[in-house]
């Protein structure tokens, strides 16, 4: 059963949230920040992820990356937040971040966790779907791996879609529907190797590429970039790679008008 003080104002069969995976990452949340607890190779995935992201998104936004805030005056939205693992170095960049997710136990972690390292975050316990409809819009919407997680894929990337502002961008991560990655991303990570918590992924819910990139299309957006994440086994960490067989970030601009360069004094 879901726990009513964790789960409140989502009616689940009307959004895109998963009740079952909503309760599941409830159970796991004060795992999030432990780098050596059941989300320890998050971690390390989060580190080349962050490279990426640190490098990509200055170019991206005409902004000067070997700054020490190169995204202040940015917005960023991220959607399904978890308990803060990108949100905050995105803080920390200089952006100012919104970052929501449906779980209500991984919202008060996160609070905590940037109120104890004086970081700025508004983090929100809502779906996309409710963001976008508040009319709010972002520079930079960020969702990382969390669209395997989803009920209903086509409303939720509508509802990021919407929330990117004319002349930003959208970078979605995610698992490629393979059979490599069925064998390295799930029997590999969660049987063989224990990576990850028996249950954290349905490869039916993998999606590809080209499947995301057509359905942001009819939303306006268009893919700008696309990087590969692969692992190495023997030290155990992740590298960007062109190789989209198992984990991709896709990055995507909304081009209906051109963003002006960021100014910093």
């Amino acid at each position: 059963m879901l726990r009513k003080d964790i789960i409140t104002n989502f009616e689940f069969d009307r959004s895109s949230a998963s009740a079952d995976e909503v309760e599941r990452f409830n159970r796991l949340s004060s795992e999030w920040w432990k780098r050596d607890g059941a989300f320890k190779m998050v971690h390390r995935f989060n580190d080349a992820r962050l490279a990426l992201l640190k490098e990509a998104l200055p170019r991206h936004m005409n902004a000067d990356g070997s700054l020490e805030h190169p995204l202040k005056d940015v917005r960023i939205a991220d959607i399904g937040c978890g308990a803060g693992l990108v949100a905050e170095p995105m803080a920390r960049m200089g952006a100012d971040v919104v970052a929501i997710d449906p779980s209500g136990r991984n919202i008060e972690i996160a609070r905590s966790h940037s109120a104890a390292q004086n970081i700025a975050i508004d983090y929100r316990h809502m779906l996309p779907e409710q963001l976008a409809g508040s009319g709010e819009r972002f520079d930079i919407v960020l969702s990382m791996e969390v669209i395997e997680h989803v009920a209903d894929v086509p409303m939720f990337l509508k509802a990021c879609a919407t929330l990117v502002a004319p002349g930003g961008i959208l970078v979605l991560a995610t698992l490629n529907r393979t059979f490599k990655s069925f064998l390295f991303g799930i029997v590999g990570a969660e049987y063989v190797l224990r990576l990850l918590p028996r249950g954290t992924h349905d490869w039916r819910k993998f999606i590809k590429p080209e499947e995301i990139r057509a359905a942001l299309a009819l939303h306006g957006l268009h893919e700008a970039e696309v990087r590969g994440m692969v692992f190495n086994p023997f030290k155990r960490d992740f590298r960007v790679s062109r190789d989209l067989s198992v984990n991709f970030i896709q990055l995507f601009k909304n081009a209906d008008e051109p963003r002006r360069a960021l100014s910093h004094d």
